[in-house]
C-alpha cells in the first residue's frame, strides 16, 4: 500500500500527521510542497487541495485533507486509540486539540501573520504577533491541562489526538521565545512526548529541505 504525504517542513499540520503515521508504523513518501514560494497556490497542489494548503494525505486510493479530519481517519481505520472510548473523553481530548488547531494555530499561521506584519506599517513584527496570540493560548491549554483527566499525556496514561497537536504548537512557542515558566503541565508533558522516537522522528528539524 503507497502512502504519499504532501507536506512543508515547518507545517504545524503536516507535523501532526509525520507523528500520527510515525507512532503507527505507517511509512509513507514525502513530496515537500514549499509554502514560502507559494508552491501551495500552484496548479498542481491546488488540484489536490482546493483550500491551497498543506497538508495532503494519499492513502487507501483516497486523497484526504485538513489535519485533524485525517489524523481522525487514521485512527478510525487503523483502531490506534487516538480518542479515548467514552463520549466525554472523546469531547475532553477533542476540546485540547481544537483550542491547539483551531484557535492558536489559525491565527499564528504563516499567512495570517505576514498579512497582518505587511499591512501594519511597521507597527507590527513577526515576532511581536506571536507574542500578541500564543501566550494567551499556551495559558489556556494549561489551565485544561490542570484537569485530573491529565496523566502522564494530555489525557491519562496514552498518547491522544491532544498530544498531538501540542507537539507542533510547542515547537511554535519556543521558535519564538516565549515564556513557559508559568507552564509546568505543558512543559511535563512534552518531556515525556520529545523521548518517544515516533514523535522525535517527526521533528520539523529532520525534515528540512537540503540547500
Amino acid at each position: 500500500m503507497s502512502i504519499t504525504l504532501y507536506d512543508y517542513w515547518r507545517s504545524s499540520a503536516a507535523y501532526r500527521l509525520r507523528i500520527t503515521m510515525n507512532l503507527m508504523g505507517l511509512a509513507y513518501d514525502q513530496i515537500p510542497v514549499d509554502l514560502t514560494s507559494g508552491a501551495q497556490r500552484a496548479d498542481d497542489n491546488m488540484a489536490r487541495n482546493v483550500q491551497g494548503l498543506v497538508p495532503t494525505l494519499e492513502i487507501d486510493s483516497h486523497s484526504l485533507t485538513q489535519s485533524l479530519a485525517i489524523i481522525e481517519y487514521l485512527d478510525e481505520t487503523r483502531h490506534f486509540g487516538l480518542l479515548p472510548r467514552t463520549a466525554l473523553g472523546r469531547a475532553r481530548v477533542r476540546r485540547i486539540s481544537h483550542s491547539i488547531a483551531m484557535e492558536m494555530h489559525p491565527v499564528c499561521n504563516l499567512r495570517v501573520a505576514k498579512y497582518a506584519v505587511e499591512h501594519s506599517d511597521g507597527a507590527i513584527t513577526m515576532k511581536s504577533w506571536m507574542h500578541g496570540h500564543l501566550p494567551d493560548g499556551i495559558r489556556a491549554v494549561e489551565a485544561m491541562l490542570s484537569e485530573p483527566q491529565t496523566g502522564r499525556f494530555c489525557h491519562g496514561d496514552t498518547i491522544s489526538m491532544a498530544d498531538i497537536c501540542l507537539v507542533p504548537q510547542m515547537y511554535n512557542i519556543k521558535r519564538w521565545e516565549i515564556d513557559l515558566s508559568a507552564c509546568p503541565n505543558v512543559n511535563r508533558i512534552m518531556t515525556e512526548l520529545e523521548a518517544i522516537p515516533a514523535v522525535a522522528a517527526a521533528h520539523p528539524d529532520n525534515h528540512q529541505p537540503e540547500d
